[in-house]
């Protein structure tokens, strides 16, 4: 059988994982100037801990785990025969008999159980990094895996709008350090379910913002349609209708919202803590170009409470490359009342393929060996090999040709393996005490003392 990936996975070359790894150390040390703080959880969790969480279409992307034996369901179930498995092998895995277990959709939700299961040990407001890999049951598209990388940054213990303000100086600095020019786009769901209540829809918000997060890809048409489809009535979707033409003045567009909310509690307490985070901003600097006021941003997940944040590349049609918000009653879900939540994502893969595409990668990113040392034979190499200790003692990276072969075949494996350095070290060079060293590059060979060369 002809091996073959799974539809949405990825093998990373040595190239590849070297520019991953330049991007994650400069996330990393972000985080950390920022004062948060590693945490890994576990790759699969119970399924009761994921289902609910993100709305009716995230759940349908959970990739499910089948119990691992007919014997794990029947003590779970004792009833359960060989016949209910053939049965349900041809439906989706729902029984819980089953399945009791899921990989990690996100890595929000299993951090907000870790603070549940923990919140007696923790320091609040507890600010911690997490890099790890998810797994979404999507159609893979460009951009889009069914495996990959999220990197988030999560403050909870605090309702304090200078998070907002510090998360979004976060992100700004970030892709300002991978020279990634981007637009971090702001809502509010407090404005969300304003409008819901404006136009008298409130008992159907989640199918409101769930058509409304569609805009950028189906258009005003595609989502007055879906409104339409869900039951929405024309009236309601004609009061939404100023949604679909806002001007490119944020403080002018809540300006116009404050006039529509009047009277609408909810409402206005969103263009409130939407018009501090903006004014703070700009107060510590930030240039306005750079962030933007979307009211029909509404990310389809549930447990978001006010702001929503994402962030979109200039240069690239890439869909977001990072995004997140506030979530204020998330752990209550679990049994733990008031530990509000605020959070950001950085989309590791997308912002590969932005950064690939603008070829943003300096050359510094590529892992590669500094010095190949010619193989002679005899005592040649085990001079050799004594040079390379001594060499990565000082944290350079030597290599030795495992064969003595013609120098022909050990110069094109350095220029295939992108080495800079040819190394000879042969029986002039031993009796001198030299090293002969030609740079591949520039094309130019080099004799000088074994000292010089150690320097």
């Amino acid at each position: 059988m002809k091996p073959s990936l799974a539809k949405g996975t990825r093998d990373f070359t040595a190239l590849e994982v070297s520019r991953r790894r330049f991007i994650v150390n400069i996330l990393q040390k972000n985080f950390e100037l920022f004062g948060f703080q590693p945490l890994e959880t576990p790759s699969f969790e119970n399924l009761s801990t994921l289902t609910g969480k993100y709305g009716e279409e995230g759940d349908r992307l959970i990739f499910k785990i089948l119990n691992s034996s007919i014997n794990e369901a029947k003590e779970e179930k004792k009833n359960l025969m060989l016949t209910d498995f053939q049965r349900a092998l041809e439906k989706p895995f729902s029984s819980e008999n089953l399945t009791d277990k899921a990989l990690r959709y996100d890595l929000t939700v299993p951090f907000a159980r870790f603070v549940a299961m923990n919140h007696g040990q923790l320091t609040f407001p507890y600010k911690r990094y997490q890099i790890q890999p998810v797994w979404r049951a999507d159609r893979p598209q460009k951009g889009r895996f069914r495996e990959f990388y999220q990197c988030d940054a999560d403050v909870v213990g605090s309702e304090s709008l200078f998070q907002e303000v510090d998360l979004v100086q976060l992100y700004l600095k970030s892709f300002s350090d991978l020279k990634v020019p981007v637009t971090i786009h702001l809502n509010n769901r407090k404005i969300l379910s304003g409008l819901a209540e404006y136009a008298g829809i409130t008992d159907q918000l989640i199918d409101f913002t769930v058509a409304l997060d569609k805009l950028d890809k189906i258009g005003k048409e595609g989502v007055v349609k879906e409104l339409l489809e869900k039951g929405i009535s024309q009236e309601s979707i004609d009061k939404l209708d100023f949604l679909f033409s806002q001007s490119q003045d944020a403080l002018e567009n809540l300006l116009q919202l404050k006039e529509k909310f009047v009277g609408n509690e909810t409402g206005l307490k969103g263009v409130e803590e939407l018009e501090f985070v903006l004014t703070q901003s700009l107060h510590l600097g930030v240039n306005m170009e750079n962030l933007v006021f979307d009211i029909t941003l509404a990310r389809g997940l549930d447990y978001y409470t006010g702001a929503i944040f994402e962030v979109k590349a200039d240069e690239v049609q890439m869909g977001s490359i990072g995004g997140g918000g506030r979530y204020d009653n998330l752990t209550e879900v679990f049994g733990v009342k008031n530990i509000p939540g605020i959070g950001i994502s950085f989309g590791l893969d997308r912002i590969y393929l932005v950064m690939e595409e603008l070829g943003l990668f300096p050359e510094e990113a590529t892992s590669k060996t500094e010095y190949l040392f010619a193989n002679f034979g005899g005592e040649e190499t085990i001079e050799a090999l004594k040079l390379i200790i001594k060499l990565r003692e000082k944290d350079i990276s030597a290599e030795l040709y495992p064969e003595n072969a013609k120098l022909g075949k050990q110069f094109t494996y350095a220029e295939k393996k992108g080495i800079n350095n040819l190394v000879f070290l042969g029986e002039e060079e031993l009796k001198n005490q030299t090293v002969t060293f030609k740079n591949l590059v520039a094309g130019e060979q080099k004799t000088v003392s074994l000292e010089e060369f150690l320097k």
